[in-house]
Formats: structure tokens, sequence, C-alpha cells
């Protein structure tokens, strides 16, 4: 095929985003307001939902074929949100503003429906679990799949004869460990939090430094929310969930939702006709497995996670590693999703061996060392068994991309100059998102608290005095009134007993 051609079949991929992002007060403090009733349900919405925490937004855009498109619809939805929040504020960062103890951070409602019980439910065990302190962390999720014809034309090419599903879901596993084992490129490249407010609970031996009476850092650190700070927690630590094939990774997964915790059980499930949990499995589902990737199913799917990719294969990738952009309002930018892309497709088309145990002990430390002092001068990655520098490394993965940035490229829509922009950081760390806001707090004389207050507030200034066309304003309207319809529906409509319900839902493993 013709150079253009392959470009057109991998162009035509599909992305989408999900964005979380905090509701404060105007003091930097976590709303203890419900989800604003002007936004919908929060059950039933397709693009605006809430996650882990009653206020911790989350924005959703459907698949489609351009980043532009993507972009759009959520600055549409920023846009509606910020028009709606009456006095409060969406805070700008990925690590949370002012955090009262754990019994402040009001877990996400979504109603007395079973499903909404369950949602709620499972949160409540992550807050007993993991502490809800962690479910006010927030990010950028990018969703990625390419198209059928693609998959058509390199299965013919590789002259591969096995059935479409088992060859494309081998072919995202082969991504997924790639993008495992270069995910630390991402965190250093785009990590933008370096600081936390000193109300952050934290284990006893942290290792941060005291910025200000308010705030702790890490001088060389890039992002607190992907380190042993945020999601790396040691109470996943022991899983052992593999990539090396759909069998191993859908297998890993439905033992750690099926086999009992120990230190789980002693958290209860039902205690006092309350539901602390929804069970006390190592995990409770699928989706409480944190990963900097997870191979998804079908989007609409009904059915579990597990038995979904069990039954039709892997749908699409989701990538877990991005920290909320401060300097774009929308929390993510063009360049940055060019530059994902085109990581990813460099991921499909690189050779991917297995990951074995002791090159996963050494993905973790390398991601764990980017994170807390990737800025270090001469700071050494450990990689195959040796100690190789972070820039020249980082370096030389720019120009095994630089071919599939070209491809994506064919028309100049930026993929090249994403990339291009990437040296500059290997080169010089002091140009990398977290370096800039340590230094913006300097010049400003300011803590985390006050200088993510000022730039959260800039942002709402921004999206409030930005035109909504009449169009997106009427389509996200309607939304939020199906939604809410669509939740009373739920709620009125005859179900059987929630306990009924749990145990149906268990039993398709």
């Amino acid at each position: 095929m013709a150079e253009r051609e392959n470009a057109a079949l991998v162009r035509r991929g599909l992305r989408g985003v999900e964005k979380e992002c905090l509701r404060v007060d105007s003091r930097g403090w976590l709303s203890r307001r419900p989800h604003p009733a002007a936004l919908g349900a929060a059950l039933t919405h397709p693009y605006i939902t809430t996650d882990y925490s009653e206020a911790l937004l989350e924005f959703v855009t459907p698949p489609v074929a351009t980043n532009w498109e993507t972009l759009q619809l959520l600055c549409n939805i920023h846009s509606f949100v910020h028009r709606h929040l009456d006095d409060e504020l969406v805070w700008a960062q990925s690590m949370p503003c002012v955090v009262r103890p754990d019994e402040d951070v009001p877990i996400a409602y979504y109603g007395e429906s079973n499903l909404g019980r369950m949602k709620s439910i499972y949160r409540r065990g992550l807050g007993h679990r993991y502490g809800r302190a962690m479910q006010a962390i927030a990010g950028v999720h990018f969703n990625y799949s390419l198209p059928e014809p693609f998959w058509a034309a390199l299965q013919d090419a590789e002259n591969d004869s096995q059935d479409r599903v088992a060859f494309v879901s081998e072919q995202y596993l082969r991504l997924a460990r790639n993008y495992r084992r270069h995910a630390w490129t991402l965190i250093y490249l785009f990590g933008a939090s370096p600081a936390i407010c000193r109300s952050f609970p934290l284990r006893a031996n942290h290792g941060l430094d005291e910025f200000d009476a308010s705030t702790w850092y890490l001088p060389f650190g890039t992002s607190l929310r992907m380190s042993d700070v945020g999601y790396r927690n040691k109470s996943q630590a022991g899983l052992q969930i593999s990539l090396n094939s759909l069998a191993e990774y859908v297998g890993g997964l439905t033992t750690a939702v099926t086999s009992l915790s120990p230190e789980y059980a002693r958290i209860g499930v039902e205690v006092d006709g309350e539901y602390r949990q929804l069970n006390a499995n190592v995990l409770q589902i699928e989706n409480e497995y944190y990963a900097a990737v997870r191979p998804k199913p079908k989007a609409k799917s009904k059915q579990r996670p597990t038995v979904s990719l069990r039954r039709d294969g892997v749908e699409y990738v989701e990538i877990r590693t991005l920290d909320l952009n401060m300097a774009d309002p929308v929390g993510v930018n063009q360049a940055q999703l060019r530059f994902v892309e085109a990581l990813l497709v460099y991921c499909l088309f690189a050779d991917s061996p297995p990951i074995s145990a002791a090159e996963q002990t050494e993905i973790d430390a390398r991601e764990l060392l980017v994170a807390r002092e990737g800025r270090k001068p001469g700071v050494n990655l450990p990689v195959q068994g040796k100690d190789a520098q972070l820039s020249e490394i980082g370096l030389a993965l720019l120009e095994d991309i630089a071919p599939f940035a070209a491809l994506l490229d064919v028309d100049d829509e930026g993929y090249i100059d994403a990339l291009e922009q990437q040296h500059g950081a290997f080169e010089n760390p002091d140009a990398t998102p977290s370096a800039r806001i340590l230094a913006a707090m300097r010049e400003r004389e300011q803590g985390f608290l006050e200088f993510t207050l000022d730039v959260s507030k800039a942002h709402h200034e921004y999206f409030r005095s930005m035109p909504l066309a009449d169009a997106p304003a009427q389509e996200l309207r309607e939304l939020a009134r199906q939604s809410l319809e669509q939740a009373r529906t739920l709620e009125a409509d005859a179900e059987p007993p929630f306990e009924d319900y749990l145990r149906a839902y268990f039993a398709e493993v």
C-alpha cells in the first residue's frame, strides 16, 4: 500500500477523553454540595458524570475521528458547566484542594436504583480500602482504537489466518505491553503535580520537602499523582495481572475479582444493615484495578468487563497516565493528544516481547523514579538490567516515534510538531510542566493552594466569557433534562431486591 493509503487507515482511529476535575468553593476547599441538578443526573448523562467523589466531576467524550472534535466538545462541556456552578470553581490541579478528614470527602451519590446503589457502594468500598482522599485525585484518560479496515489490512499484510477478534486483541495487548515500557515518558513530559496541599493525608515517611508552611513538594518531582503519594499505592502492589496475552489478562482480573482478601474481609461487607463495600475480594469489580493502560471491551456492553473481553475481545485501550494540564483551561491540549497517539502507533508496531516478572518490577521502579525525581540532573533509569540516562533514552525514543508521527502527519496536522516540542523537555528539564509550575509558584511567592486557586479562577472566567453557540448549549440542556428523566424512570421501575441484583451481577464470571 502507498504511504498515503497507510496513513489514511491509521488516521481513521477513534479517540475520546475522560477528564476528571474537582468542584471547590471560593476558598479552594472541597465542595460539600451535591452534583448540580442543572448538569443532569450523574448516573445517566452521557457526557457529564462524577467519578469517585460527589465533588469529582468527570467529562466523557464519545469516540470521534479527530482530536479537534474531542477538544471542541470538551470546551463546550466546560463552558456549559462553568455557567451552572454558581459560586463554585473547577480545580485546575490533579492533586486535591484542601482536603479535610476522610469522612468529609463526599462519596458520589447516584440515586436509589439498584445500579445507582451499586455504584455508590463500590465507591464507599474504595474509601475503606484506600482512603477517601485518594478519591479526590484527578486526571485525564485517553481512549484510543484503530478501525476495522486497518486491522483487515494489517492481518492480510502479516498473512495471519487466525480469527479477527483474536488477532485484534493480540495486537492491542502488544501495544499495551510496549506502552507500559514507555509510560514513564508521559509522566516526565506531561507530569504536572510536583506539589500538594499539606492537608492531604500522607504516610509518616512520605519523603516530601517543605515548599512553604502550607505546601509539600518534590524538588525534582514530576507527578505526585503517579507516585506512591497518589495512585501507586502498595495496596495493589501484589497484583499480578499480565498483559502477555488476553487469556492471561482476563484470567488475572478474574482471579482478583473472585478471590477473598483477608484484609478487606476485616472491613466487613454489610455491617449493621449498611454496605461498606460490594464484597471483600481483592478487587470489588474490574474497574478497581489501577493501571497505566487497560485493554477495554465494547463500551456499550452490559456484561462484566472480564466476560465481554473473553467473548468479544479488546475494542480499545484506555491510557491513564496524564495529569491535568494547568496551562490549558480544558486540562489537555492537541499537542499532548497527538504525541500520545503517535506513541501508541509506535507501540503497536515495535517489537513487543512478553513482560517478565523482573521486567515488570523494573517498569514499576522506573515510573516511580520519574514521578519523584524525573528532573534531577543526570538521573539514570533502570532499563534492561542497566542504568541509562533519562534524557538519552527519551531522545532515542523520540527518534523511534518520528516515522509514525510523520505517517499520521501526512496532511500537516501537527503530529511532527507535537513530537518536536518534546525534544526541548528532554534536553532541558526546566521546560517540563512540573518545573514551570514550581517556578511560577516561586515567582508569585504562592503555595500550592493560592497558586492553584488563582489558576482555577482564571479558567472559570475564561469559560464564563467564552461564547457557547446555541446548538451545543441546547444539546447539553436537553441531555441534562433527559438524564434526569432517565434516572427517575430507573428508580420508579420495579426491580429485584438489591441483594438479588448483586448476586446476579457477580454470578456472571
